[in-house]
Protein backbone atom coordinates (compact mmCIF):
# COMPACT_ATOMS: atom_id res chain seq x y z
CA UNK A 1 0.00 0.00 0.00
CA UNK A 2 1.42 3.45 -1.08
CA UNK A 3 2.81 5.67 1.81
CA UNK A 4 0.91 8.78 0.39
CA UNK A 5 -2.18 7.10 0.39
CA UNK A 6 -1.58 5.38 4.32
CA UNK A 7 -0.61 9.24 5.28
CA UNK A 8 -3.68 11.10 3.72
CA UNK A 9 -5.95 8.28 5.35
CA UNK A 10 -4.24 9.14 8.66
CA UNK A 11 -4.59 12.88 7.79
CA UNK A 12 -8.20 12.33 7.20
CA UNK A 13 -8.71 10.72 10.11
CA UNK A 14 -7.10 12.95 12.30
CA UNK A 15 -9.35 15.91 10.58
CA UNK A 16 -12.68 13.82 11.69
CA UNK A 17 -11.46 13.19 15.48
CA UNK A 18 -10.65 16.73 15.62
CA UNK A 19 -13.72 17.92 14.27
CA UNK A 20 -15.63 15.55 16.06
CA UNK A 21 -13.61 16.75 19.48
CA UNK A 22 -14.68 20.54 18.78
CA UNK A 23 -18.68 19.35 18.53
CA UNK A 24 -18.49 17.38 21.44
CA UNK A 25 -16.89 20.38 23.54
CA UNK A 26 -19.15 23.25 22.16
CA UNK A 27 -21.88 21.27 22.78
CA UNK A 28 -20.80 20.75 26.18
CA UNK A 29 -19.99 24.28 26.57
CA UNK A 30 -23.90 25.28 25.16
CA UNK A 31 -24.55 23.11 27.91
CA UNK A 32 -22.73 24.04 30.87
CA UNK A 33 -22.82 27.98 30.64
CA UNK A 34 -25.73 30.48 31.31
CA UNK A 35 -27.31 31.85 33.54
CA UNK A 36 -26.94 28.86 35.92
CA UNK A 37 -23.36 27.42 35.41
CA UNK A 38 -23.21 23.79 35.40
CA UNK A 39 -19.95 22.02 36.05
CA UNK A 40 -18.87 19.83 32.72
CA UNK A 41 -18.75 16.54 35.59
CA UNK A 42 -22.46 17.40 36.69
CA UNK A 43 -23.39 16.98 32.91
CA UNK A 44 -21.85 13.47 32.14
CA UNK A 45 -23.22 12.76 35.26
CA UNK A 46 -26.90 13.87 34.53
CA UNK A 47 -25.98 11.85 30.97
CA UNK A 48 -24.92 8.73 32.34
CA UNK A 49 -27.87 8.80 34.78
CA UNK A 50 -30.50 9.81 31.98
CA UNK A 51 -29.22 7.07 29.31
CA UNK A 52 -27.09 4.35 30.82
CA UNK A 53 -28.92 4.31 34.42
CA UNK A 54 -25.72 5.10 35.74
CA UNK A 55 -25.56 7.14 39.46
CA UNK A 56 -22.06 8.47 40.10
CA UNK A 57 -23.73 11.63 42.03
CA UNK A 58 -27.20 11.12 43.47
CA UNK A 59 -27.52 14.17 45.21
CA UNK A 60 -27.96 15.97 41.66
CA UNK A 61 -31.22 18.11 42.40
CA UNK A 62 -34.11 17.46 39.77
CA UNK A 63 -34.03 21.01 38.50
CA UNK A 64 -30.72 20.67 37.64
CA UNK A 65 -31.38 17.15 35.96
CA UNK A 66 -34.25 19.81 34.18
CA UNK A 67 -32.36 22.33 33.24
CA UNK A 68 -29.95 19.94 31.50
CA UNK A 69 -32.38 17.35 29.61
CA UNK A 70 -35.08 19.65 28.71
CA UNK A 71 -34.16 22.88 27.94
CA UNK A 72 -30.68 23.73 27.64
CA UNK A 73 -29.98 20.09 25.41
CA UNK A 74 -32.68 20.37 23.07
CA UNK A 75 -31.59 23.73 22.00
CA UNK A 76 -28.24 22.60 22.29
CA UNK A 77 -29.09 19.94 19.53
CA UNK A 78 -31.56 21.93 17.72
CA UNK A 79 -28.42 24.89 17.22
CA UNK A 80 -25.89 22.07 15.94
CA UNK A 81 -28.60 20.64 13.35
CA UNK A 82 -29.85 23.73 12.11
CA UNK A 83 -26.04 24.50 11.63
CA UNK A 84 -24.96 21.85 9.98
CA UNK A 85 -27.60 21.64 7.77
CA UNK A 86 -27.02 25.16 6.22
CA UNK A 87 -23.20 24.68 6.19
CA UNK A 88 -23.59 21.13 4.31
CA UNK A 89 -26.29 22.93 2.03
CA UNK A 90 -23.77 25.56 1.49
CA UNK A 91 -21.14 23.01 0.49
CA UNK A 92 -23.23 21.35 -1.76
CA UNK A 93 -24.54 24.70 -3.43
CA UNK A 94 -20.84 25.79 -3.64
CA UNK A 95 -19.62 22.33 -5.49
CA UNK A 96 -22.53 22.25 -7.65
CA UNK A 97 -22.28 25.90 -9.06
CA UNK A 98 -18.33 26.21 -8.99
CA UNK A 99 -18.46 29.31 -6.63
CA UNK A 100 -17.56 29.81 -3.35
CA UNK A 101 -19.68 32.87 -2.78
CA UNK A 102 -23.18 30.79 -3.04
CA UNK A 103 -24.90 29.60 -0.42
CA UNK A 104 -28.74 28.82 0.46
CA UNK A 105 -28.78 32.62 1.69
CA UNK A 106 -27.40 34.51 -1.50
CA UNK A 107 -29.56 32.19 -3.64
CA UNK A 108 -32.75 33.25 -2.09
CA UNK A 109 -33.57 29.47 -0.66
CA UNK A 110 -33.25 31.32 2.45
CA UNK A 111 -35.45 33.61 1.58
CA UNK A 112 -38.31 31.62 -0.05
CA UNK A 113 -38.09 29.09 2.80
CA UNK A 114 -38.93 31.96 5.23
CA UNK A 115 -42.40 32.77 2.66
CA UNK A 116 -43.22 29.37 3.24
CA UNK A 117 -42.95 29.42 6.97
CA UNK A 118 -44.49 32.87 7.44
CA UNK A 119 -47.37 31.86 4.97
CA UNK A 120 -48.13 28.73 7.61
CA UNK A 121 -47.68 30.87 10.43
CA UNK A 122 -49.87 33.82 8.96
CA UNK A 123 -52.78 31.57 7.82
CA UNK A 124 -52.45 29.20 10.37
CA UNK A 125 -51.94 26.42 8.03
CA UNK A 126 -52.70 22.57 8.72
CA UNK A 127 -52.16 20.39 5.70
CA UNK A 128 -54.11 17.06 6.16
CA UNK A 129 -52.33 14.23 7.48
CA UNK A 130 -48.97 15.90 8.02
CA UNK A 131 -49.66 17.91 11.68
CA UNK A 132 -46.57 19.93 12.70
CA UNK A 133 -44.93 19.18 9.77
CA UNK A 134 -46.87 21.32 7.79
CA UNK A 135 -44.03 24.33 8.52
CA UNK A 136 -41.21 22.43 7.63
CA UNK A 137 -42.48 20.89 4.52
CA UNK A 138 -43.97 24.26 3.31
CA UNK A 139 -40.57 25.78 4.25
CA UNK A 140 -38.89 23.17 2.27
CA UNK A 141 -41.55 23.54 -0.65
CA UNK A 142 -41.21 27.30 -0.66
CA UNK A 143 -37.08 26.62 -0.85
CA UNK A 144 -36.70 24.34 -3.75
CA UNK A 145 -39.25 26.56 -5.94
CA UNK A 146 -37.55 29.91 -5.45
CA UNK A 147 -33.83 27.94 -5.88
CA UNK A 148 -35.50 26.30 -9.36
CA UNK A 149 -37.07 29.88 -10.45
CA UNK A 150 -33.55 31.66 -9.43
CA UNK A 151 -31.28 29.18 -12.04
CA UNK A 152 -34.54 29.65 -14.49
CA UNK A 153 -34.48 33.26 -15.06
CA UNK A 154 -30.96 33.00 -14.48
CA UNK A 155 -30.58 30.95 -17.21
CA UNK A 156 -33.41 33.18 -19.40
CA UNK A 157 -30.64 36.33 -18.83
CA UNK A 158 -27.06 34.66 -19.21
CA UNK A 159 -27.38 31.65 -21.18
CA UNK A 160 -23.46 31.01 -19.72
CA UNK A 161 -24.85 31.08 -16.08
CA UNK A 162 -22.47 32.98 -14.64
CA UNK A 163 -21.73 33.13 -11.20
CA UNK A 164 -22.15 36.34 -10.70
CA UNK A 165 -25.71 36.35 -12.51
CA UNK A 166 -26.72 33.90 -10.60
CA UNK A 167 -26.22 35.68 -7.22
CA UNK A 168 -27.43 39.02 -8.56
CA UNK A 169 -30.82 36.99 -9.46
CA UNK A 170 -30.72 35.20 -5.90
CA UNK A 171 -30.21 39.39 -4.40
CA UNK A 172 -33.10 40.11 -6.35
CA UNK A 173 -35.50 37.22 -5.32
CA UNK A 174 -34.38 37.93 -1.65
CA UNK A 175 -35.58 41.36 -1.86
CA UNK A 176 -38.73 40.15 -3.76
CA UNK A 177 -39.75 37.63 -0.86
CA UNK A 178 -38.64 40.46 1.90
CA UNK A 179 -41.36 42.68 0.96
CA UNK A 180 -43.82 39.48 0.92
CA UNK A 181 -43.06 38.84 4.20
CA UNK A 182 -43.03 42.76 5.35
CA UNK A 183 -46.86 42.25 3.47
CA UNK A 184 -47.58 39.92 5.61
CA UNK A 185 -46.62 41.66 8.65
CA UNK A 186 -47.89 44.69 7.82
CA UNK A 187 -51.46 43.29 7.76
CA UNK A 188 -51.03 40.53 10.64
CA UNK A 189 -52.79 41.36 14.00
CA UNK A 190 -51.39 39.40 17.21
CA UNK A 191 -48.99 36.86 15.69
CA UNK A 192 -47.14 40.13 14.83
CA UNK A 193 -44.44 39.58 17.23
CA UNK A 194 -43.84 35.90 16.40
CA UNK A 195 -43.69 36.17 13.05
CA UNK A 196 -40.89 39.26 13.75
CA UNK A 197 -38.64 36.69 16.46
CA UNK A 198 -39.05 34.05 14.25
CA UNK A 199 -37.58 36.15 11.45
CA UNK A 200 -34.53 37.13 13.18
CA UNK A 201 -33.22 33.72 14.20
CA UNK A 202 -33.47 32.33 17.04
CA UNK A 203 -33.32 28.34 18.68
CA UNK A 204 -34.54 29.79 22.03
CA UNK A 205 -37.27 28.04 23.96
CA UNK A 206 -37.07 24.85 21.24
CA UNK A 207 -37.94 22.05 22.67
CA UNK A 208 -37.23 18.28 21.64
CA UNK A 209 -40.29 18.54 19.62
CA UNK A 210 -38.61 20.69 17.40
CA UNK A 211 -35.82 18.71 17.19
CA UNK A 212 -37.97 15.72 15.52
CA UNK A 213 -39.82 17.85 13.30
CA UNK A 214 -36.46 18.53 11.99
CA UNK A 215 -34.41 15.46 12.36
CA UNK A 216 -36.23 13.33 9.20
CA UNK A 217 -35.49 15.94 6.46
CA UNK A 218 -32.28 16.35 8.00
CA UNK A 219 -31.20 12.44 7.79
CA UNK A 220 -32.33 12.51 4.03
CA UNK A 221 -30.71 15.73 2.84
CA UNK A 222 -27.47 14.23 4.46
CA UNK A 223 -27.81 11.25 2.76
CA UNK A 224 -28.47 12.89 -0.17
CA UNK A 225 -25.43 14.88 -0.75
CA UNK A 226 -22.92 12.71 1.23
CA UNK A 227 -23.54 10.16 -1.45
CA UNK A 228 -23.27 12.29 -4.35
CA UNK A 229 -19.72 13.47 -2.92
CA UNK A 230 -18.14 12.04 -6.30
CA UNK A 231 -20.67 13.58 -8.68
CA UNK A 232 -19.71 17.20 -6.76
CA UNK A 233 -16.22 16.47 -7.43
CA UNK A 234 -17.04 15.63 -11.38
CA UNK A 235 -19.21 18.81 -11.71
CA UNK A 236 -16.03 21.34 -10.76
CA UNK A 237 -14.47 20.48 -13.89
CA UNK A 238 -18.09 21.34 -15.43
CA UNK A 239 -20.87 19.53 -16.73
CA UNK A 240 -19.66 18.02 -20.06
CA UNK A 241 -16.57 16.56 -18.37
CA UNK A 242 -18.66 14.90 -15.62
CA UNK A 243 -21.09 13.40 -18.56
CA UNK A 244 -17.88 12.48 -20.46
CA UNK A 245 -16.69 10.15 -16.85
CA UNK A 246 -20.38 8.63 -16.37
CA UNK A 247 -22.22 11.66 -14.38
CA UNK A 248 -26.48 11.39 -15.08
CA UNK A 249 -26.19 15.69 -15.06
CA UNK A 250 -29.28 15.94 -15.12
CA UNK A 251 -30.45 13.43 -12.46
CA UNK A 252 -27.77 14.21 -10.42
CA UNK A 253 -27.93 18.21 -10.38
CA UNK A 254 -32.15 17.68 -9.16
CA UNK A 255 -30.54 15.18 -6.52
CA UNK A 256 -28.48 17.30 -5.23
CA UNK A 257 -30.83 20.31 -4.96
CA UNK A 258 -33.23 18.72 -3.73
CA UNK A 259 -30.92 17.32 -0.62
CA UNK A 260 -29.61 21.28 -0.14
CA UNK A 261 -33.37 22.44 -0.27
CA UNK A 262 -34.22 19.85 2.16
CA UNK A 263 -32.07 21.11 4.50
CA UNK A 264 -32.35 24.66 3.99
CA UNK A 265 -35.99 24.50 4.26
CA UNK A 266 -36.02 22.39 7.56
CA UNK A 267 -33.55 24.43 9.04
CA UNK A 268 -35.62 27.92 8.22
CA UNK A 269 -38.40 25.89 9.61
CA UNK A 270 -37.24 25.20 12.75
CA UNK A 271 -34.53 28.30 13.60
CA UNK A 272 -35.67 31.01 11.37
CA UNK A 273 -33.96 33.13 8.55
CA UNK A 274 -29.99 32.98 10.19
CA UNK A 275 -27.46 34.04 7.02
CA UNK A 276 -24.14 33.45 6.33
CA UNK A 277 -23.69 29.67 7.90
CA UNK A 278 -23.66 28.21 4.77
CA UNK A 279 -20.86 30.88 3.12
CA UNK A 280 -18.50 30.66 6.04
CA UNK A 281 -17.64 27.44 7.14
CA UNK A 282 -17.42 25.56 3.91
CA UNK A 283 -15.29 28.13 2.34
CA UNK A 284 -12.93 28.07 5.48
CA UNK A 285 -13.03 24.23 5.51
CA UNK A 286 -12.13 24.50 2.23
CA UNK A 287 -9.45 26.51 2.55
CA UNK A 288 -7.63 24.15 5.45
CA UNK A 289 -8.73 20.85 3.90
CA UNK A 290 -9.03 21.30 0.06
CA UNK A 291 -11.92 20.68 -2.17
CA UNK A 292 -12.12 17.42 -1.93
CA UNK A 293 -16.22 16.99 -1.27
CA UNK A 294 -15.46 13.36 0.28
CA UNK A 295 -13.71 15.31 3.04
CA UNK A 296 -14.95 18.42 2.25
CA UNK A 297 -19.08 17.55 2.96
CA UNK A 298 -18.83 16.08 6.25
CA UNK A 299 -16.37 18.80 8.41
CA UNK A 300 -18.32 21.64 6.60
CA UNK A 301 -21.48 19.29 8.67
CA UNK A 302 -19.70 19.01 11.77
CA UNK A 303 -18.37 22.56 12.32
CA UNK A 304 -21.27 24.38 11.10
CA UNK A 305 -22.80 22.68 14.03
CA UNK A 306 -20.06 23.63 16.02
CA UNK A 307 -20.07 26.73 14.63
CA UNK A 308 -23.52 27.25 15.02
CA UNK A 309 -23.90 26.08 18.95
CA UNK A 310 -20.55 28.60 19.89
CA UNK A 311 -22.80 31.47 17.91
CA UNK A 312 -26.05 30.75 19.86
CA UNK A 313 -23.87 30.77 23.78
CA UNK A 314 -22.95 34.02 22.02
CA UNK A 315 -26.34 35.46 21.25
CA UNK A 316 -27.65 34.12 25.11
CA UNK A 317 -24.71 35.29 27.03
CA UNK A 318 -23.50 38.77 25.00
CA UNK A 319 -25.94 40.68 26.87
CA UNK A 320 -27.46 38.81 29.69
CA UNK A 321 -30.30 37.97 31.19
CA UNK A 322 -31.48 39.56 27.33
CA UNK A 323 -30.88 37.43 24.00
CA UNK A 324 -29.66 38.71 21.25
CA UNK A 325 -31.13 36.73 17.65
CA UNK A 326 -28.75 34.43 16.76
CA UNK A 327 -28.89 35.65 13.07
CA UNK A 328 -27.36 39.01 13.78
CA UNK A 329 -24.44 36.79 15.31
CA UNK A 330 -23.68 35.10 12.11
CA UNK A 331 -24.22 38.14 9.93
CA UNK A 332 -21.55 40.39 12.04
CA UNK A 333 -19.30 37.25 11.26
CA UNK A 334 -20.42 36.48 7.45
CA UNK A 335 -21.33 39.84 5.99
CA UNK A 336 -17.77 41.33 6.00
CA UNK A 337 -16.01 37.79 5.06
CA UNK A 338 -18.45 37.94 1.98
CA UNK A 339 -17.26 41.36 0.83
CA UNK A 340 -14.29 40.45 1.09
CA UNK A 341 -14.97 37.13 -0.85
CA UNK A 342 -16.62 39.13 -3.34
CA UNK A 343 -14.44 41.89 -3.60
CA UNK A 344 -11.42 39.10 -4.59
CA UNK A 345 -12.84 37.46 -6.67
CA UNK A 346 -13.91 40.67 -9.11
CA UNK A 347 -10.82 41.79 -8.37
CA UNK A 348 -8.86 38.49 -10.02
CA UNK A 349 -11.34 39.32 -12.76
CA UNK A 350 -9.56 42.57 -14.06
Amino acid sequence: MPKSFIRKSLNNMLSYVIALTAVVVCMLLGISIGSLSIPFSSIIDIFLEQWWGIAPSPDIPDTLVQIVMAIRLPRVVLAFLVGASLSLAGAAFQGLLKNPLADPYTLGVSSGASVGAVVVLFFHLQLPWFGSFTLPIMSIAFGLLTLFLVLFFTRAVDPRMSVETIILTGIIFSAFFSALISLMIALTGEELRQIITWLMGSVAMRSWKYVVMMLPFFIIGCLLLLVNHRELNAFAFGEEAAAHIGVHVAKRKLVILIGASLLTGAAVAVSGAIGFVGLVVPHMIRLVAGPNHRLLLPLSLLYGGAFLVLADLAARTMISPSELPIGIITSLIGAPLFAGLFLNRMKRKT
